[in-house]
């Protein structure tokens, strides 16, 4: 379905990221994974890909928050792979505290990896996807930035901004076959969630279907996405009815 593709994937060395970087290599597409200080994992990613599914996978070591460096990175990619035509901008980082307990630097640096981190991502890679005359954009965005949630307003401001932002292209860049949504994911079982009880956690107990997603459910999701010409600037909720 997507063979003949590449999809960079951001923060694709573990939880969502390397389930979408999996689930779009299942489907026929190359994969980059760009990640940051997660090299044997991410190329463990790499080669399950490869031997897997016989797809070209490659790893770069990247902070998206660095405008410069996501330039050379995604110039390096178009030299590396052929008709790059997808981009999933899965990087995040938390740094929760309460608003009047929040340092600055907490704030500036959430928001700069997972809001200024994609907008550096689609900048860069837009100029590929309109030589190919396609593109397909998925932005993960979350729950938090749609109802808020306390302790998080570093994190839910940039889940947010990533909303306006993947509405905002998808408007520019229509014309052009580019298409861009994000997914809003609730509660999911990661290594960014660990740490966090799914039976004690409240959040986790008002889910309707009753468990945490997993990485794989929101790989599912972000496979529509990526194979939908006509579905664009639409948020999908991937929440187990969270936010019903």
């Amino acid at each position: 379905m997507l063979k003949g593709n590449t999809a960079i994937v951001t923060g694709g060395s573990r939880g969502i990221g390397a389930a979408i970087a999996k689930k779009l290599a299942s489907l026929g597409a190359n994969v980059a994974l760009l990640d940051i200080g997660n090299e044997d994992q991410a190329k463990l990613v790499c080669e399950y890909c490869t031997e897997e599914f016989g797809v070209k996978a490659a790893y770069y070591s990247c902070n998206v928050a660095d405008f410069e460096q996501t330039k050379q990175v995604v110039t390096q990619v178009s030299k590396d792979f052929e008709n790059v035509t997808i981009l999933i901008n899965n990087a995040g980082i938390t740094r929760d505290g309460l608003v009047m307990m929040m340092n600055e630097k907490q704030f500036d640096d959430v928001i700069s990896v997972n809001l200024k981190g994609a907008f550096n991502m689609i900048k860069h890679c837009s100029r590929q996807f309109m030589k190919n005359k396609c593109g397909r954009i998925v932005n993960i965005s979350s729950v938090s930035g749609l109802s808020g949630n306390a302790g998080q307003a570093n994190y839910s401001a940039s889940k947010a901004g990533l909303v306006g932002l993947t509405k905002t292209v998808a408007r520019e860049f229509a014309s052009k076959n580019i298409t861009c949504n994000a997914i809003a994911p609730g509660f999911i079982a990661t290594d960014m969630t660990a740490d966090i009880s799914a039976e004690n956690n409240p959040l986790a107990a008002q889910i309707p279907l009753g468990r945490p997603g997993t990485p794989e459910d929101i790989a599912g999701a972000a496979a529509f996405l990526v194979t939908s010409p006509y579905v664009t600037g639409v948020v999908l909720r991937v929440d187990g009815g969270l936010g019903m």
